[in-house]
């Protein structure tokens, strides 16, 4: 069987990019590969890491606006993302809203992770909002994508404990740790088929 071909989206440093290449290297995902890593931001850390893995890296411009792709952006993704035989897109800190173009071309087909248990804070920054509302458990939230932000099917979820020290920064860095996890446990259900 041909392993699954995922294609990844950022725009910061990747470090859930980082967990799916080192579960495919050790073996965890072997039925997997990555096709591509593309982001909107030029400079963007995730595009140095997938290079270190010898992963083609694209910077692709995202147009004028500052939380989704112009149309004809999101047009030119599509392509290059078949272009490199991608079957399953895997958000990993892309910062934008994906619409009808991608939505069209990868249906039930593109999966984000999210940094709280959804349907609670999505958006920006949810951990904090998670500290600021005096939770006792936070976590993140793996879904897949739809026209809305952080509206998909949810897939899988992980808890972490708030704790009473906690800062917006630790109890980031232990979520980012159960990201680490939970991610590429999801992209391997996709490749052994367990999630349609």
């Amino acid at each position: 069987m041909n392993p699954l071909t995922i294609g990844v989206l950022g725009s910061g440093k990747g470090s859930n990019c980082g967990a799916i290449l080192e579960a495919i290297a050790d073996g965890r995902l072997a039925e997997t590969r990555v096709g591509a890593v593309i982001s909107d931001v030029p400079d963007a850390g995730i595009l140095a890491l997938a290079r270190q893995h010898k992963v083609p890296a694209r910077h692709l411009p995202p147009g004028k606006f500052k939380t989704k792709l112009e149309p004809h952006c999101e047009e030119q993704l599509v392509a290059l993302l078949q272009k490199h035989g991608v079957e399953l897109v895997v958000l990993a800190g892309y910062m934008r809203l994906l619409k009808e173009p991608m939505l069209a071309a990868f249906p039930r087909r593109i999966l984000n992770i999210h940094p709280s248990l959804l349907p609670k804070y999505p958006g920006l920054q949810a951990w904090k909002q998670a500290l600021d509302a005096g939770e006792r458990q936070a976590g993140c939230t793996v879904h897949l994508v739809d026209g809305g932000m952080d509206t998909g099917e949810i897939l899988a979820q992980a808890t972490v404990p708030v704790l009473a020290h906690d800062t917006p920064e630790t109890l980031h860095a232990r979520i980012q740790a159960a990201e680490h996890e939970l991610y590429p446990q999801v992209v391997g259900w996709f490749a052994s088929g367990r999630v349609r």
